[in-house]
């Protein structure tokens, strides 16, 4: 006899119960396009959003009725939505940043392993992340996921697979209408904001305890996996940690879990915010990523030797990093903002060091077994794009690899109150990023072409902006 086929249910708008095949039953991810289409329909979806990340990571796409996506239509963009800055403004030309004279289309071509729902629309509605190809097929190399998946590629031909576990920081605030005025934390259950000094505390995770349990039931919703989740030294301020596996999958998870956490927020009146500092005087929102490689044909994990001992490629990728990663730091800081979480004695690594199990530095490496010997870089802020913060990353440990780079001795003591060793600000990285030809291959010239562009661009609507800091100190002194 076959085997029975385990029968889920769900509802539907109108009420009525559907049985879902066991096929069909994952909550994320289907393999063919007619899976896809008795995926939407047993679950009665009426709507699916076809979303990709911007240079910024906000979702772009199209929303379209679910019969029209699953009937083939070509879903375009313009191109143009990779050239505006944060804020929405076109910059100008500067370096080799150029726009495209014909503003010309590129597709959304959906990756249909990511398809879920989207759990907190009132309307049955589901979403899917889309790749961008050109208008006939072709590869598009500056955005954010294909500047990712290249890097990975590279790997691949190597035999090498990278595996990589990121660390998400993140502070509720209550709402704020006008930006003029700083932000504060938001009232827990027990009535009083949260104040400071509360990292690792249960009770401050359980003054948030129903927005908590709608983060994880959107994530378990959209098949999203949280491994642990804490409360971090900020006032409202949490971590989320994400399983290792696959950087594309962890990429998507992240960019999935930003929105996912802003609109359980939302449900309960306060926002989520992910700015790298967003309040004065406290620690800033990190997104640290743990990384390891390992071989493809084997499993073997590249930076452990037979005997348990650290290997040579192991001592290469740090020092591809710690060659590599201050002229991609734009890349991982990625607005002026970012770079006020860079500062001494504010929980964040101002250096290029790396040590065992030293929290100070920018690349630690935590005790573990040889197995799981892995680096985690601490230097991306939580306001970065993820496939960018991945792509960079790993794009500088692979050129360690393959340079055979050697790193500094190990730091043994804290390492954070000494001068910083880093860019100091969004035009000094910027200007790094473009000066390094190794990046061309790694990341693509077009890439790094249209990034600087955008972020000068950002730069000078920042520098239109009067600070409260020049009303305070320059109004009467000067």
């Amino acid at each position: 006899m076959p085997a029975k086929k385990t029968i889920a249910n769900t509802t539907t708008k109108s009420g009525k119960s559907n049985k879902i095949p066991s096929a069909l039953q994952a909550p994320r991810g289907v393999k063919t396009w007619k899976e896809a289409a008795d995926w939407l329909k047993v679950r009665g979806i009426e709507d699916v959003e076809c979303i990709t990340p911007d240079i910024a990571g906000v979702p772009r796409g199209k929303m379209m009725p679910s019969s029209k996506f699953t009937s083939n239509t070509s879903l375009a963009l313009p191109s143009a939505i990779y050239r505006h800055t944060i804020s929405g403004e076109y910059p100008e030309e500067t370096g080799d940043f150029r726009y495209d004279s014909r503003d010309s289309d590129i597709k959304l071509v959906p990756d249909l392993s990511t398809l879920s729902v989207v759990p907190w629309e009132t309307d049955p509605t589901a979403q899917v992340i889309c790749d961008i190809a050109g208008s006939k097929g072709e590869n598009v190399p500056y955005t954010p996921r294909n500047v990712l998946k290249h890097v990975l590629e590279l790997y691949r031909l190597k035999g090498w697979k990278p595996v990589v576990a990121p660390e998400i920081e993140f502070y509720l605030v209550a709402k704020n209408d006008d930006p003029d005025y700083p932000l504060h934390p938001p009232k827990g259950r027990s009535g009083r904001s949260i104040q400071g000094g509360q990292a690792y505390s249960i009770a401050g995770v359980n003054e948030f305890d129903e927005l908590i349990d709608d983060i994880y039931h959107f994530s378990e919703k959209q098949g999203l996996e949280i491994d642990t989740l804490i409360h971090e030294e900020g006032p409202a301020q949490l971590e989320i940690n994400l399983r290792h596996g696959d950087p594309i999958e962890l990429a998507d998870q992240v960019f999935l879990f930003k929105r996912t956490i802003r609109e359980a927020a939302l449900k309960h009146g306060i926002y989520a915010t992910f700015m790298a500092k967003p309040m004065q005087s406290q620690a800033g929102s990190a997104m640290h990523i743990h990384q390891s490689i390992v071989e493809v044909n084997t499993g073997r994990n590249l930076f452990s030797n037979a005997d348990g001992t650290a290997s040579k490629e192991f001592f290469h990728f740090i020092g591809g990093m710690q060659t590599y990663i201050p002229k991609a730091l734009s890349m991982m800081a990625p607005y002026v903002n970012s770079y006020r979480r860079l500062t001494p004695d504010m929980s964040a690594p101002v250096n290029n060091a790396w040590g065992y199990d030293n929290r100070t530095t920018a690349f630690r490496v935590p005790d573990s077994e040889p197995a799981a010997r892995r680096v985690e870089n601490r230097l991306p802020s939580s306001d970065a794009n993820p496939y960018l913060a991945l792509a960079a990353s790993l794009g500088c440990g692979y050129l360690g690899l393959t340079q055979g780079l050697e790193p500094t001795a190990p730091a043994d003591d804290s390492v954070n109150t000494k001068a910083i060793e880093l860019p100091r600000g969004l035009l000094e990285a910027v200007a790094a990023l473009e000066a390094e030809p190794a990046f061309h291959d790694v990341f693509s010239a077009e890439f790094i072409a249209i990034y600087a562009g955008v972020k000068r661009g950002e730069f000078e609507t920042f520098m239109q902006v009067i600070s409260p800091w020049e009303r305070e100190y320059l109004l009467l002194n000067v």
